[in-house]
């Protein structure tokens, strides 16, 4: 007897008419529709699709014969290449946005050469693949017809040219707003919260200020600049000053507390290097398929992974430090190394329509494995978290834990406390083992040398 198939269409994906993803079996396709079928045609006939491709900007698909969700309206089913981790742009640092925004221009140039162009300008349609923003919605294209303006500069400017000024202007931090305005950040605000000085920019001028106003002109009526013809010429002139406009947008991380915190550790040398030892052997006792790093800093202990080409995802709260490990893995073209901003305190909820749309943290694991090193501490006592509450939590996102325990004498954790009333009493290695036996099963345990630390393996109760 055959075992009957199940599909299931994903929550993200029902907006666009010309298509949607779905999962079968647990493996991911996307529907294309009949309404789609002489954009899709083109894609592939002109040659765009292989040129994408080829450079790394489009994601590879192969057509399949899997039954269609929708069969009458089905034209063809294809299936998308795996992306390894679901991240978005509030998750992004500065470099990482402008980089995504950088490549959907390039795209957008390269289309026209094709005779086609993006219909959508979404942040959330790029994703880090192997270290690159990679287009991963084969229905973003539509042909080009002559004197058409481009459709989704106003979804450009909203989902990245505002949310970077605001970051490089205003306060790295306000990437944040994606989270709330699901459709980029609103001109109309953003050109508020700008300082003065942004007004002197030309590019700036045109495609944030002037272009709120021109919006609010224009809200209620059926003419506007969104209408009005436009040449070839013309159009690659916008692609161009936005280009000119993102590229010109800096911000410099700096240093900070987090970013410059294995300058000021309380290890010694030589404890530092035993427990990146002591770390990569447990990683390889383990052999996960992939490892989310839970307060990675700069990357140095993710790298014990990503170096060994398992997929890594580098999770840190201090935009800095995300910037400077996201530098350094684009200088040494790292391909498995994936840094956020995140924070755990308060990790990505779901969104969107019916709260799903975007996904949280825990529908986008269990990773295989985790690292939280020199993490517990900071939940437990700078954020009042219990014990028993984060191992609850950890028990939900991995399958096997690399965590450390630092012990209330330790210079971090009495720097923590120096100017609060210690309200910690099960704060202790007893403690500890305690409250993550009600989840985990403990394999290891080694002490640090010059340090109360000590590194623990588990992996999570059957």
């Amino acid at each position: 007897m055959t075992k009957a198939t199940t599909s299931e269409a994903v929550p993200g994906s029902f907006r666009d008419p010309s298509g949607f993803v779905f999962r079968q079996d647990g493996i991911l396709y996307r529907q294309v529709n009949f309404r789609y079928r002489d954009n899709y045609d083109h894609l592939l006939s002109s040659g765009l699709y292989e040129r994408l491709v080829s450079d790394g900007l489009l994601i590879a698909h192969d057509e399949v014969s899997t039954p269609a969700p929708r069969p009458d309206i089905s034209y063809r089913v294809i299936r998308p290449a795996q992306v390894p981790f679901i991240s978005y742009p509030y998750e992004w640092c500065f470099s990482q946005l402008k980089n995504a925004a950088l490549a959907l221009l390039q795209i957008q140039k390269i289309s026209l050469d094709y005779g086609m162009s993006l219909k959508d300008a979404s942040a959330y349609n790029l994703q880090y693949i192997e270290g690159r923003p990679v287009l991963i919605d084969t229905l973003s294209f539509e042909s080009y017809r002559e004197g058409q303006p481009w459709v989704a500069y106003r979804q450009y400017c909203q989902h990245f040219l505002a949310p970077l000024a605001l970051m490089a202007y205003r306060d790295i931090r306000l990437n944040r707003l994606l989270t709330v305005f699901i459709d980029g950040v609103p001109l109309d605000m953003a050109s508020a919260m700008l300082p003065s000085q942004t007004r002197f920019s030309f590019s700036l001028l045109s495609h944030i200020h002037l272009h709120a106003r021109s919006q609010k002109r224009y809200a209620d009526r059926t003419e506007g600049v969104g209408n009005r013809k436009m040449g070839r010429l013309s159009l690659l002139g916008i692609i161009e000053s936005l280009e000119s406009a993102t590229r010109k947008l800096k911000w410099r991380s700096g240093g900070t507390e987090w970013a410059d915190y294995y300058d000021q550790t309380s290890y010694s040398p030589e404890a530092f290097e035993s427990k990146k030892r002591i770390v990569a052997d447990m990683l390889q006792r383990i052999h996960p398929e992939n490892v989310w790093d839970l307060g990675a800093n700069t990357g140095e202990f993710s790298r014990l992974a990503s170096e060994r080409g398992i997929p890594t995802v580098a999770f840190d709260i201090d935009p800095a430090a995300v910037e400077n490990n996201y530098r350094r893995s684009v200088d040494n073209d790292e391909t498995h190394m994936l840094p956020l901003v995140f924070d755990f305190t308060n990790p990505s909820p779901a969104i969107g329509w019916e709260n799903s749309e975007r996904m949280s943290l825990t529908e986008r694991g269990p990773a295989d494995a985790a690292l939280a090193l020199a993490l517990v501490h900071h939940l437990a006592i700078s954020n009042n978290v219990p014990l028993g509450r984060i191992a609850a939590f950890l028990s939900r996102i991995c399958r096997n834990l690399i965590i450390e325990f630092v012990p209330k004498d330790d210079p971090q954790v009495y720097r923590l406390l120096a100017t609060r009333e210690d309200v910690f009493p099960d704060y202790s290695q007893e403690g500890f083992e305690r409250e993550f036996r009600e989840y985990f099963a403990i394999h290891e345990q080694t002490p640090l040398e010059d340090s109360g630390r000590v590194l623990y393996s588990m992996k999570v109760n059957a």
